[in-house]
């Protein structure tokens, strides 16, 4: 529960203002030059779950906020929020495994390029940081894809191979619950940060030139991945624990190791992951509807009647583009700014986000923000695609420098 004096201070802090003309005009500019590339977005699933899949029935072209169930990604608002190139999530639920897993995963790369193929106008598939470059100067969003699972691969590195073959360019070690061969950050332990088989998928991610993503991992399968990788690794969608206590967030002395890597940390906006306030407001609410048999899945209006009458005597804590620039900074002191990315998440938050930072046209206020804090021109074009590109460019030279060696074969495939 929130204390009375933190609920006082959650609520009252303001929405900062919005940016003066000159900041405004700076921020346009250097997102006119330097667009967007966000590490994570779960489009895909939405499209799966709430619109059957019927890709070619929804027109991304069109404000989908409006939608009865609201989506936080469209064309208008990308290309307003200058978003450059995006990797999408084809990410399946972790408890579907083995064989299914694998046909569902194809499903969600199936949508992916079907609502590419839909919008030939807006978006374009790439594989490497060159591609990016090349579709981003023709006017086009470069689209790239994420494997958001281990278990998505149903131990076998030939599919993990197979998957780089349709255009996945990173894969996240582990979902929310842990694998025989690494261990998730939410859920016990099983093999101690990453058995011989897990080392032997970095190995083929290093080889193939997949970027091994450690968002979701658990502390200890994150140091057990810097330790034997030879590429630089991405969290796609990533905090800062000192500042919010989530499992799923990355403490200090790991970022200071992902700096020394080369790798990114791509910040996340679900407000659960960015504000201690809100993570502990959504629990209280989780609570209260679980105690009256209540959904607490849906936000905002939509929410149920008993969820919505709790909510107005227990108003939400505010969380703004200041609330992910806290996080930004943090981590660049930490890891240095040459490491820090953005990974939004939307589309996979159930509909929250910061209140000035709604769906994917909501990049320049963060960028407003950061400018307002002193931020410098080479440093915000870095976080917006500068360094996230240099992770790309040298997990394909270490993949260039591997690719006499032949493809691993599981010795000990769980």
């Amino acid at each position: 529960m929130l204390t009375p004096l933190l609920l006082i201070l959650a609520q009252a802090a303001p929405a900062p203002a919005p940016a003066d003309p000159a900041t405004a005009q700076r921020v346009e500019k250097l997102l006119s030059a330097s667009p967007v590339i966000d590490g994570h977005n779960d489009l895909p699933w939405e499209i799966r779950k709430n619109h059957d899949a019927k890709v070619e029935a929804l027109d991304l072209t069109k404000d989908t906020s409006k939608l009865p169930i609201p989506l936080q990604t469209d064309i208008p608002r990308l290309r307003k929020g200058h978003v450059g190139a995006q990797f999408w999530s084809v990410w399946i639920t972790a408890d579907n495994l083995g064989p299914r897993a694998v046909e569902m995963t194809l499903e969600e790369i199936d949508i992916v390029k079907r609502f590419v193929a839909a919008n030939p106008g807006a978006f374009e598939m790439a594989g490497s940081a060159a591609d990016i470059r090349r579709i981003e100067k023709s006017g086009k969003i470069a689209s790239l894809m994420g494997v958001e699972g281990g278990h998505q691969i149903d131990g076998r590195l030939s599919v993990l191979r197979r998957y780089y073959d349709l255009g996945v360019r990173y894969m996240t070690l582990t979902h929310t619950s842990s694998l025989p061969w690494a261990d998730a950050s939410t859920d016990e332990p099983r093999s101690g940060g990453l058995s011989p088989f897990g080392k032997q998928v970095v190995a083929e991610m290093n080889r193939i030139g997949m970027i091994v993503d450690i968002s979701h991992v658990s502390d200890a399968t994150m140091a057990a991945v810097l330790s034997v990788t030879k590429a630089p690794v991405m969290a796609s969608h990533s905090s800062a624990r000192a500042l919010d206590n989530a499992p799923r967030n990355i403490p200090d002395d790991l970022l200071a190791k992902i700096g020394a890597n080369g790798g990114v940390v791509m910040v996340n906006f679900y407000p659960s992951f960015v504000s201690q306030a809100w993570r502990d407001w959504d629990k209280a609410r989780t609570d209260y509807a679980k105690s009256v048999g209540a959904s607490a899945e849906v936000y905002g209006p939509n929410a149920a009647a008993p969820v919505l009458a709790w909510e107005a005597s227990h108003p939400e804590p505010v969380v703004t583009s200041a609330t992910i620039a806290d996080h930004v900074e943090h981590i660049a002191k930490v890891a240095g700014h040459a490491h820090i990315g953005l990974g939004s998440d939307y589309d996979g938050i159930n509909g929250t986000a910061p209140r000035d930072m709604t769906g994917v046209d909501g990049y320049p206020a963060l960028f407003a923000e950061l400018a307002r804090r002193g931020w410098s021109d080479a440093d915000l074009a870095g976080l917006a695609r500068g360094n996230i590109l240099r992770v790309m460019e040298k997990v394909e030279a270490v993949a260039k420098s591997m690719a006499g060696m032949p493809p691993v074969d599981a010795t000990d495939r769980p």
